[in-house]
């Protein structure tokens, strides 16, 4: 599995997150192709080499040409910024749901709700660009799972637009409730809210660097000078053993019955559970008594998401009680491959399962796009794409599974 392990020695933030990536090997055009698909103005990224305390590693810097690009927007704004752009849906999901933690963390520091929360510093152009590159990054590096160290938060007060505020940052502290932190004697903020919403949503462990095969290593760089060198390191590598063959995880599987709900409601109540970090949400008709048809909805989740989804079905739907069991499955190694086709770059999820490849399936969304800009069947162009990502693989000596 292709796993990328944040060292998080000084701390983290959203420019030191692109720039460990960009030092990893991720192509700043490639980024910047991406990024044009927000259509999103007056901004640019750049990066430089930076030396800090003799390491070498990327900055990246976010510019803006503009006070607009500084207006204060609410988390439908950047909802709507992201689901209207030409990004692939994994990128739009995994986007939205670190804004949504950073609005959660935010509404639980001001004592309101997300609704009502107007990002600041982190509604700002830079912020937006950190976010989606972060997770555009990940796409691109084709890294499968996340894990971060223990992070350095730093101490002392910073300066905001709420006025003088302690370190950690009240809505970075919120975010890394029951995430492992430490502080020491380095002053300064060397923990953002956009980096802790980051590395929060995205990572599946906090810990030490797991047993992997390390294939790059790249050095994020900080704008502050410090006593310790100011940067984001990251691994990327292939874990082995037995997690290579499968993935096996506890899922926790909350169900309802429900025969009195609008039929239109599920869809926006899909988006909702999904937003919240369901892994799967279905429907399955039963018959229900006196006779009458209903409906069970079924939602998969990690077992520390239960109660928040618990609570949204009962918030959301009809139903006045909820069931749930733990069960245990078993997945195949996934990893995004980006294609070079005739139809021009297309995002490819390749699965495999005890080494073997068992289902290539191209990104619905980009298939879609070609289709209609070059006036050729879906159907051809996902046939097509299969057909190169194949012959793509087959060139590639470290990929998993490859001959």
């Amino acid at each position: 599995m292709r796993t990328a392990y944040f060292d998080c020695f000084a701390g983290a933030s959203g420019d030191m997150v692109l720039g460990a990536m960009i030092d990893a090997g991720m192509p700043p055009e490639d980024l910047r192709e991406e990024l044009a698909k927000l259509n999103l103005p007056h901004f640019s990224v750049t990066t430089e080499k930076a030396v800090k305390k003799g390491i070498g590693g990327t900055q990246v810097h976010v510019h803006i040409d503009g006070p607009e690009a500084y207006q204060h927007r609410n988390l439908s704004h950047i909802y709507n910024l992201i689901e209207q752009s030409g990004l692939a849906l994994s990128i739009q999901e995994n986007s939205k749901a670190i804004f949504l933690r950073l609005a959660e963390a935010e509404a639980q520091v001001h004592q309101t709700d997300i609704d009502s929360i107007h990002f600041h510093e982190v509604g700002a152009v830079d912020a937006i660009v950190d976010i989606v590159g972060s997770v555009i990054g990940i796409s691109l590096l084709g890294i499968q799972k996340i894990v971060c160290s223990p992070i350095h938060t730093g101490f002392g007060a910073i300066e905001s637009a709420h006025g003088s505020l302690p370190v950690p940052a009240p809505a970075t502290a919120a975010l890394m409730k029951e995430k492992p932190v430490y502080s020491t004697s380095v002053k300064g903020e060397l923990l953002t809210p956009t980096g802790a919403a980051i590395l929060s949503t995205l990572s599946s462990a906090f810990g030490p660097m797991p047993e992997m095969t390390v294939r790059q290593i790249g050095y994020g760089s900080g704008t502050a000078d410090l006593e310790i060198p100011n940067f984001l390191r990251l691994f990327i590598g292939d874990t082995e053993g037995k997690e290579e063959k499968d993935e096996k995880e506890s899922v926790v599987l909350v169900e309802t019955n429900i025969d009195d709900m609008n039929p239109q409601l599920y869809d926006y109540l899909f988006d909702r559970l999904f937003d919240e970090g369901a892994v799967d949400v279905f429907l399955t008709p039963v018959q229900m008594k006196k006779n009458r048809p209903g409906t069970v909805l079924s939602v998969l989740c990690p077992p520390d998401l239960r109660q928040k989804l618990t609570e949204t079905l009962l918030k959301e739907a009809t139903t006045i009680g909820v069931r749930w069991r733990t069960e245990n499955r078993v997945t195949a190694q996934r990893r995004i491959e980006k294609i070079d086709t005739d139809y021009g770059a297309i995002q490819v999820k390749v699965a495999r399962y005890d080494g073997k490849i068992i289902n290539i399936s191209p990104e619905y969304d980009d298939c879609k796009r070609a289709a209609t800009q070059y006036n050729i069947p879906l159907k051809k162009v996902l046939e097509d794409v299969r057909s190169m990502t194949l012959q793509h693989i087959h060139h590639i000596k470290d990929f998993p599974g490859s001959a």
